[in-house]
């Protein structure tokens, strides 16, 4: 299998399947003298965890990272950084009676055609259990932004739950962490919960929108052409299980937009640096940060494991019905969240070492 690594100057690999032993990656390219401990990586594992309320998975996995390798008395040496996360509370068994049927909306049937094995335990490695070694990659990937760009922050928090948005006019950052949504509108996430627990107890599932912001990225990362940050990006949040859409800016907006209200125009700010009087771009132009901040939004759909019986066939061509048991997100949006988080970063973090690799320091 191909495919199971992201980045180039700053890149990691990933490996392992959602009921194996553990799950797993390499890190490579952090530049030496960068302190870094698993603590550090803890904190945003703890984000992304299962089993912290009744919104989520009820799978207990204490997520706890180990640094098996690039890291001597506190700092980076520089060499490739080796992190497991051992499996806990795998359930194999609920999905023995599925092991002949194709789940519709998940990778079963796709996998099965493509390498001829189908590792039905969770979906194997077509599991988001796999994001959590995203999310750990995304901690050291912070670490190096945190000592190259000081004052860089990156922030994810969901704006929509099925078809319920929020009011971007009660927008408050620090709401994202008083409730289990990540939802930076307080009244918003209040109304969520009813939603939920209906479609929690329905057996059923819903999608959901988040919105990630960098604030504090300079001017100038980014390619023109090909290797387009935004395009990176974009790559970067699609490559997450179950997104089906990526937007940066405007997005998709943008087509309703005249070209007066799309324009970004600019003045001279007080400091002698341009100045942007909106943000439609998202922070980028041209492929290139403009300094502004860098916006990008991701739609994920509903979880395909439901309760409610499915029409399907089975690997020998018969039809039947399928319902999946287990201990599944109603809405896979909310964890999510971190794992957007860490993709932004490792992808930053990219393209601040191949900028600085050709045209030197910031």
């Amino acid at each position: 299998m191909s495919g199971n690594g992201f980045g180039h100057l700053f890149r990691f690999s990933t490996f392992g399947e959602s009921h194996g032993p553990g799950i797993g990656c390499v890190v490579d390219g952090t530049p030496p003298g960068i302190p870094l401990a698993e603590a550090d990586l803890q904190h945003w594992l703890d984000r992304r965890k299962p089993g912290q309320s009744r919104f989520t998975t009820q799978r207990r996995e204490a997520d706890e990272v180990e640094i098996l390798s690039g890291v001597f008395e506190g700092v980076t040496t520089g060499t490739p950084i080796g992190l497991l996360i051992r499996n806990t509370d795998q359930r194999s068994k609920d999905y023995s009676e599925i092991s002949e049927k194709f789940r519709p909306g998940h990778a079963d049937y796709t996998y099965w055609k493509k390498y001829g094995i189908r590792d039905y335990r969770g979906g194997g490695r077509s599991s988001a259990r796999e994001t959590a070694m995203r999310v750990a990659a995304g901690g050291v990937a912070r670490k190096v932004l945190e000592h190259l760009l000081p004052g860089i922050s990156i922030r994810g928090a969901l704006v929509q739950m099925g078809p319920h948005g929020i009011d971007k006019d009660r927008w408050v950052w620090d709401e994202v962490e008083n409730n289990p949504f990540w939802c930076p509108d307080a009244e918003a996430a209040k109304a969520w919960e009813g939603y939920l627990d209906g479609i929690r107890k329905s057996g059923s599932s819903c999608g959901a929108v988040i919105e990630l912001v960098a604030d504090g990225v300079p001017a100038g990362l980014g390619a023109p052409v090909y290797d387009k940050l935004d395009a990176d990006l974009a790559k970067a949040l699609m490559s997450i299980n179950a997104v089906k859409g990526v937007e940066i800016g405007a997005g998709f907006a943008s087509a309703a937009l005249s070209g007066e209200e799309n324009a970004d125009e600019m003045r001279m700010g007080n400091d002698g640096e341009p100045r942007f009087l909106s943000n439609q771009a998202g922070g980028i132009l041209g492929g290139i940060t403009s300094g502004q901040p860098i916006v990008a939004r991701f739609a994920v759909k509903p979880t395909s494991s439901i309760l409610s019986p499915r029409d399907t066939v089975t690997k020998g061509g018969e039809e039947t019905e399928i319902f999946t048991k287990g201990r599944h997100d109603p809405c896979v949006g909310i964890r999510a969240v971190p794992v957007g988080e860490a993709m932004m970063a490792c992808t930053l973090l990219d393209h601040l070492l191949r900028h600085r690799a050709q045209c030197g320091a910031l």
